[in-house]
């Protein structure tokens, strides 16, 4: 079965909230072996909604709707979805009790406007919302699946997952599994040509890579009648991108390179503190975003100034007036000297010029230095990022996690 998700709302179009409704459902149908062949967005606009319900049909077999299931005269895909199908819109007491239900809850009156959220097309199955006022709906009819949910995530998660997904085993055609390795110290057209080989013969499993905050994205996508067999399938492929891309990959089942820094961090019992000038606290809110990290982390520093360096970090000024805070020379001390004043196992340190001003002779904006302290040694490294300032900072702070990583690996 081929599916098309189609997500309604202005307010995506205008890039007031993102669509994150259709990455989700995309990695639930997937799970089932339901193929996902198009996303579409449209606007609250009756003419070009039903317009986008046509073409759907014409190249899905199940098509997933998110929003316009609200009370307001633009929530209007029941209707839609109706008109196509030229089937009448039939009240649903059940659901007319639960709009009132949750008004009664919140002891507030009822607008007459939620009672159309109690109509359906005839032949639905109604899709309870335990999280709003929203029920959602199935319509199955000459071999096509309609399914309309509500948008809000909270509400529409719980949906699919609970009640959606159940139903649609019945057309699973198999899983579809896949792997996805984390790589490091390469750009992606570097991890191309690796692995252009599997990725020109490659048949199943599939074969993708993509880039994104200083990291590149490996992905091996199998499909198969179990997930047995789909790891069966990967497993070569997986060995040998392992075997070519070395200490460069993380292991497939990493989340991200802060997760899986903040976790060796745990796993060896080590304590780590952050001296940070151009990320600004960001290596640090990555290593506390997982839980107990209380455990290893001690402080963090964010000395912008010459004057902060020196004062918190023991950065000597002889080296600051030398070679600049933007100098390997500082980025060392700075590692260093957090470690020391934090009395910590671990020292990591970024100092650069994230832009878009600051640039001086010999010093663009992107020039960063990391530097990671542990076990009496410094390592510092140059990096050099195009972008713009919030991307530089990005990979700054991935780029010192990585380096923290590998260093305290190969120890």
């Amino acid at each position: 079965m081929n599916a098309e998700i189609l997500c309604f709302g202005t307010e995506i179009l205008h890039g007031d909230i993102a669509n994150t409704n259709a990455q989700y459902i995309s990695k639930q149908l997937a799970a089932i072996g339901i193929n996902v062949y198009y996303h579409s967005v449209v606007g609250d606009n009756h003419v070009r909604m039903e317009e986008a319900f046509r073409l759907a049909f014409t190249r899905a077999d199940l098509v997933i709707c998110t929003g316009g299931l609200g009370p307001t005269q633009d929530d209007i895909t029941k209707e839609i979805l109706a008109k196509y199908y030229q089937v009448d819109m039939t009240f649903d007491e059940e659901s007319f009790e639960h709009v009132k239900g949750i008004y009664k809850r919140l002891n507030r009156e009822m607008p007459e406007s939620n009672i159309r959220q109690a109509y359906f097309p005839r032949g639905s199955i109604v899709l309870h919302n335990p999280n709003g006022t929203a029920n959602g709906c199935i319509f199955e009819r000459k071999g096509k699946v309609a399914v309309l949910m509500p948008g809000p995530p909270f509400e529409m998660i719980p949906m699919l997952d609970s009640q959606v997904v159940p139903y649609l085993m019945k057309f699973s055609e198999g899983v579809i599994m896949g792997e996805k390795y984390i790589v490091t110290g390469v750009g992606e057209s570097a991890v191309e040509a690796i692995l252009i080989d599997l990725i020109n013969n490659q048949t199943n499993p599939t074969i993708a890579t993509f880039a994104g905050k200083g990291r590149v994205v490996v992905r091996v996508t199998a499909k198969a009648p179990s997930q047995e067999e789909a790891k069966a399938l990967i497993h070569p492929i997986d060995q040998e991108i392992r075997i070519r891309l070395g200490n460069k990959v993380y292991p497939a089942d990493t989340a991200g390179i802060e997760e899986y820094a903040s976790q060796l961090l745990l796993t060896r019992q080590l304590t780590v503190a952050v001296a940070e000038s151009c990320t600004g606290g960001l290596v640090a809110s990555k290593l506390i975003s997982f839980p107990g990290m209380s455990a290893s982390f001690l402080e963090g520093f964010i000395t912008y100034s010459n004057h902060a360096k020196a004062e918190r970090l023991g950065v000597r000024l002889d080296i600051l007036n030398h070679y600049g805070a933007v100098s390997p020379q500082t980025a060392e001390e700075m590692a260093r000297g957090v470690a020391f004043a934090a009395k910590a196992d671990v020292g990591l340190a970024t100092t650069g010029i994230a832009g878009p001003s600051g640039a001086t002779e010999g010093k663009p904006v992107g020039l960063v230095y990391i530097a990671v302290y542990y076990q009496g040694k410094t390592e510092v490294r140059e990096l050099n990022y195009p972008g713009q300032r919030a991307s530089v900072m990005e990979r700054a702070a991935i780029a010192v996690l990585d380096l923290m990583n590998k260093i305290i690996a190969k120890n």
